[in-house]
């Protein structure tokens, strides 16, 4: 007889989270998207679960540089055709106002990986499509491996492909005329090409591509963490500048502000005693 059958509580089921946090090397994190069984699609949990690691990152004074990949065979497929669910707290029922909460719900997650202050590396290990590729944009760099591809899914399901900040971020990184094409047509663009246009860094062999972000990684936390921080953040800044003297202003009070950190001065020290250098 079973202990079930006794009238014992059957064991719960272990729920594996839908953001994984794994620290492999000093001051550098990964988030692996979780959902592996459905090729890391998004739904409410996973993004309720990426923006308690985001914040969990920004909080930890440790972290220097953040690897952002998925579980299994995809990076994110873009939307769980199975259903989306409700937003964490979210408790108004009429429709309009459900959805719209849906679209802000994704969009923060989008604006949480450029707000981030420490740099973020997609490691897009597998198909990123719609809002999976929304994220990888979002992130600093895109390192790919050879079976990895993106493609704007929006425009496939009778949706405006302008969303989740694509139409935004998408003619920054490849230029007007590619984004028009990625966007209006919505086709699947491979590794390779995504490196010819700009849209991935560089692409590498399926496994060595943790290995490689793990790396550029490691050579981010080795510089001064306030000059990463301020770096990320100017860059991202004169994305929206509208001169190139309004830029060099905004550069001009930032490395003057960065003479303050004690980190120039610890810099020529570490060159002159042949050390590397001691951030603080």
């Amino acid at each position: 007889m079973s202990s079930t059958e006794l009238g014992a509580e059957p064991a719960s089921e272990k729920i594996d989270p839908a953001v994984l946090t794994e620290y492999p090397a000093d001051g550098v994190t990964v988030l692996r998207l979780n959902r592996p069984q459905r090729l890391n699609a998004i739904n409410s949990e996973l993004i309720d679960s990426l923006l308690d690691a985001v914040d969990a990152v920004r909080r930890d004074r440790h972290c220097r540089a953040v690897v952002l990949t998925g579980a299994g065979r995809g990076f994110c497929a873009g939307a769980d055709l199975e259903g989306y669910g409700t937003p964490r707290g979210w408790e108004d029922p009429r429709e309009l106002r459900l959805n719209y909460a849906v679209q802000e719900h994704l969009a923060t997650a989008v604006t949480s990986l450029t707000d981030l202050p420490v740099p973020v590396i997609a490691a897009v290990n597998g198909p990123a499509a719609g809002g999976g590729m929304a994220l990888a944009v979002a992130a600093d760099i895109r390192i790919m491996s050879t079976r990895a591809s993106f493609n704007v899914a929006f425009v496939k399901v009778g949706l405006s492909g302008c969303d989740l900040g694509l139409s935004w971020l998408l003619p920054r990184t490849i230029g007007t005329g590619r984004a028009f094409e990625l966007m209006l047509t919505g086709r699947k663009v491979d590794a390779d090409e995504a490196v010819q246009i700009g849209l991935a860094n560089r692409v590498v062999a399926e496994d060595r591509l943790i290995d490689e972000a793990l790396e550029t990684a490691a050579l981010m936390a080795a510089n001064s963490p306030w000059g990463v921080r301020m770096t990320k953040q100017v860059m991202w800044s004169q994305l929206e500048v509208g001169s190139l003297r309004a830029g060099m202003e905004l550069e001009n009070r930032t490395q003057v502000l960065s003479t303050y950190t004690g980190d120039v001065a610890e810099a020529m020290a570490a060159f002159q005693e042949r050390r590397p250098p001691r951030w603080t």
